[in-house]
């Protein structure tokens, strides 16, 4: 489908609503019409025939044509916004629904700044163009193609004049119209680096204020900005240019048309009346010509927009198997079978594998520890098993069943994950807790926020579980927010679970009460723990330590550490 194709598709849930608006404008632009064809009898039939009566009645009909445009440009500017809006909305719609298939790479690669510039200020230009861009298009095409029909009906001469000269401007603006895009372009890219700028910048406000970086945060926000205005200043150099030839082609087309119909004048060729209705004509043929330009600016505006739009909407969302199906229970286990997988695209030439050729099994209800050096695969081997990222080779199973067979919703559905990083909504505590189970009746909540051992201290907030927790949970302490997190993951109560480093980031004695938490979670469910803190796997079932090259030990951690190998090293390390 083409883009201009794509882009009118939206008007079709708004079809009536957009044609009525269109309706509105066609009328007004015949109104424009009007105005110099009754100047012209008035001046050469009834002033010379002194026809007091014929003068006021068009006068008076005049005015009727007055209120009726008064009536059709507040249903334009009404109605024909509203169009404009509601597409916004179903663009904004779609957006949204597409950023929400889209796989974790996207997200990795594109800012969250750069995301909100394009569903926000973009789609508001775009809701300009989709109600401006056709309305004002469509009446000034009417009244420029009106008025010139008029004139050849009066002088055909005068019109081949004027007609000569149009494909001057016509050029100008096609000449001027790639220099334009391009700017604009820029500037919308500009613009989504510096929103990007300032979000990353005032979501790390605490990091850069306690390491005295305020300045260093200033000067890297002086470099987007400073950027920002050259390509916004570009933008409106291009336009200056445009509006400038523009309005000196209106202005040349205005003397053009008093030379010669004052010539014409001159020697007879035409009356009084028909040069003052000529002149008035040509004023009215300007009129859309000078609109044009806010037009042209608004489609540069929204077009560029648009295709930042449609790039979005192009990206390639999380395919499903056409065969996939829906995983009901878990009734064996997990296993990695030589997966092999990097991040990045896939098409470039040297490629640094995270994981490669990969093996494990894990027997259903078991708790498998995953430790070892930092930068060995451990978190996205957990990453792998929802789906959020797609291997390269080999293949993981759940029940024998490889997980690309299986529909990403229900895989998702039996895995609940607790990570170190913990992101809490900005909402109440109830809200953040639900998201285990958006269905989940308040006592199904409290019962959660019990078993992970937070409903004592939610019940001493102002609120209770109606309290707001601020932005990312900025309100609570890590170990509470962990907790919730912990609560989430009951309510959920999924049969695999992840433990992503979820206690490492707390002090000794709040990580020993949410290990209880944790320790009452994991029962009964298959587990996968990864972990810096070799205390809190002593129980696993089984711990396997993973380096860059693959799986290095297992074992039980009396059987490590009667191997003395690379876990007893880990170990003693951190008791030492």
């Amino acid at each position: 489908m083409s883009k201009l194709k794509y882009f009118f598709s939206f008007y079709k849930p708004h079809l009536k609503l957009f044609i009525f608006d269109l309706s509105c404008a066609f009328i007004v632009s015949l109104c424009n019409l009007v105005y110099p064809s009754i100047a012209r009898n008035i001046i050469n039939i009834y002033v010379p025939n002194k026809e007091l009566n014929m003068i006021i009645i068009f006068c008076v009909v005049l005015l009727g044509v007055y209120i009726i445009k008064l009536f059709l440009n507040y249903c334009l500017q009404y109605w024909g916004h509203i169009v404009g809006v509601r597409i916004q909305g179903d663009m904004r719609k779609a957006m949204f629904k597409k950023l929400e298939k889209l796989p974790y790479s996207f997200y990795d690669e594109t800012q969250t700044g750069t995301i909100m510039s394009r569903i926000i200020n973009d789609l508001m230009d775009i809701s300009e163009l989709a109600h401006h861009g056709p309305e004002d298009l469509f009446l000034s095409m009417v009244t420029f193609v009106g008025a010139f029909i008029i004139i050849a009906f009066m002088n055909i001469y005068l019109s081949l004049i004027v007609f000569i000269f149009l494909p001057i401007m016509l050029f100008f603006l096609v000449k001027r119209r790639k220099k334009q895009k391009e700017a604009f372009k820029l500037m919308r890219v500009r613009t989504g680096e510096i929103n990007a700028q300032v979000e990353s910048s005032i979501s790390g406000i605490r990091v850069s204020r306690a390491y005295g970086a305020s300045k260093h945060e200033i000067e890297k926000f002086d470099k987007s900005n400073i950027s920002f205005q050259k390509a916004r200043a570009e933008a409106y150099r291009q336009m200056g240019i445009f509006n400038a030839g523009i309005n000196f082609f209106s202005d040349l087309l205005y003397l053009i048309s008093i030379l010669s119909g004052g010539l014409f004048f001159y020697f007879n060729l035409i009356d009084s009346g028909e040069f003052t209705a000529f002149i008035l004509y040509i004023t009215t043929l300007i009129t859309p010509i000078r609109n044009f330009i806010a037009i042209f600016e608004q489609i540069q505006n929204g077009s560029t927009g648009f295709e930042r739009f449609v790039e979005i909407m192009n990206e390639t969302e999380e395919e499903e198997a056409e065969d996939a199906i829906e995983l009901n229970e878990i009734n064996q286990g997990i296993k990695y079978e030589n997966v092999t997988f990097h991040y990045g695209k896939k098409d470039i030439d040297e490629i640094n594998y995270v994981i490669k050729d990969f093996s494990l099994s894990i027997p259903k209800g078991q708790t498998i520890a995953l430790v070892g050096p930092s930068g060995g695969g451990k978190t996205t081997l957990c990453h792998l098993l929802p789906r959020f990222y797609e291997i390269d080779d080999g293949k993981i199973t759940i029940d024998d069943i490889d997980i690309r067979k299986i529909t990403r919703d229900s895989l998702r559905k039996h895995i609940g994950i607790v990570a170190q990083d913990v992101f809490l909504f900005s909402g109440t505590v109830k809200e953040n807790i639900a998201y285990g189970n958006l269905d989940a009746s308040d006592e199904e909540i409290i019962e959660a926020a019990k078993l992970a051992n937070i409903d004592s201290f939610i019940e001493t907030l102002p609120n209770g579980y109606d309290t707001y927790v601020g932005e990312r949970g900025v309100k609570l302490s890590g170990g509470q927010k962990q907790r919730i997190s912990i609560a989430r993951a009951f309510l959920k109560n999924p049969e695999i679970l992840i433990l992503d480093e979820a206690t490492s980031a707390l002090d000794n004695v709040t990580e020993m009460q949410i290990q209880d938490a944790l320790d009452k979670l994991c029962k009964g469910r298959t587990t996968i723990v990864v972990a810096h803190r070799l205390s809190t796997v002593k129980n696993a079932d089984r711990i396997v330590v993973i380096n860059n090259e693959g799986i290095v030990e297992e074992g039980t951690h009396e059987e490590l550490i009667k191997r003395d190998g690379m876990y007893a090293s880990l170990y003693k390390y951190q008791f030492r």
